[in-house]
């Protein structure tokens, strides 16, 4: 149970050992504690000195021979204090160091995530991932392919809006290809929509695509939807939905 909860708070299974094994002792010699903890003496030798590193094992000399004393347990809690304080400050330079990390991800060629989600709970949870990593990216603009008319039916107004919101607070503009057989929803500065035919291309599911994440609802009488963490799946659909948005622009009267 101690060497559990040593293990918790940062300590190895090793390290928690030896220094249980330590306590037992006023001073012991490193085949002491090798024999007590049936741990071998090379090895014991690393433990020992990880340990006089996080301040919790000292040693003294005897004779001519090296001793090792475990610090009191009261040391712990200084140990745990240091380490509340360097997650403190690797918290605050994640923000960072995330996009280096990213920068040496493999951009291509990976296995794509794919979930699968059913009813309108479903839905909501897999909105609520696309947009998940996509902070502040004032670059970045998703791509929307849906039918107004099966939105309207399937969700309220308010509940649309709640995940539009949240696009716009991450300051993500959108393109968008719709059909709506009710009317028009004009272009603004947070969004660039092309209104598409329903009569001749039906649509029946609601795309988003953000950054490598790709979300589609299917609209019908059972709500489902699927996600996709993909860079080539993304980007291949983009280039798609771009290229039709871009013909569909020079299209428009007046263009």
């Amino acid at each position: 149970m101690l060497e559990k909860y040593l293990q918790e708070i940062g300590l190895n299974e090793k390290e928690s050992a030896v220094y249980l094994a330590l306590l037992q002792y006023d001073s012991a010699s490193v085949i002491d504690v090798s024999q007590k903890t049936k741990i071998n003496r090379s090895t014991t030798y690393t433990v020992l000195d990880s340990l006089a590193k996080k301040g919790l094992v000292s040693e003294t000399t005897i004779g001519k021979k090296t001793h090792f004393q475990a610090e009191s347990p009261e040391r712990l809690e200084s140990y745990v204090e240091r380490q509340k304080i360097l997650l403190e400050e690797h918290s605050k330079r994640l923000k960072d160091i995330i996009p280096q990390i990213k920068s040496v991800q493999r951009g291509t060629g990976e296995k794509p995530v794919v979930q699968y989600f059913e009813g309108k709970e479903g839905l909501f949870a897999l909105n609520e991932s696309l947009y998940r990593d996509d902070t502040d990216n004032n670059d970045l603009v998703a791509n929307l392919v849906y039918s107004r008319d099966l939105l309207d039916e399937a969700f309220p107004e308010a509940e649309r809006a709640k995940f539009r919101k949240e696009r716009i607070k991450r300051k993500i503009k959108s393109k968008t290809i719709y059909t709506w057989t009710k009317g028009v929803i004009p272009s603004d500065e947070m969004g660039d929509r092309v209104k598409l035919d329903s009569n001749k291309y039906p649509i029946s599911c609601d795309i988003s695509i953000s950054g490598d994440r790709i979300r589609i609802g299917i609209l019908g009488k059972k709500l489902s939807g699927i996600f996709i963490k993909s860079a080539d799946v993304a980007n291949s659909l983009r280039s798609i939905l771009n290229a039709l948005f871009d013909y569909m622009k020079k299209e428009e009267p007046g263009a």
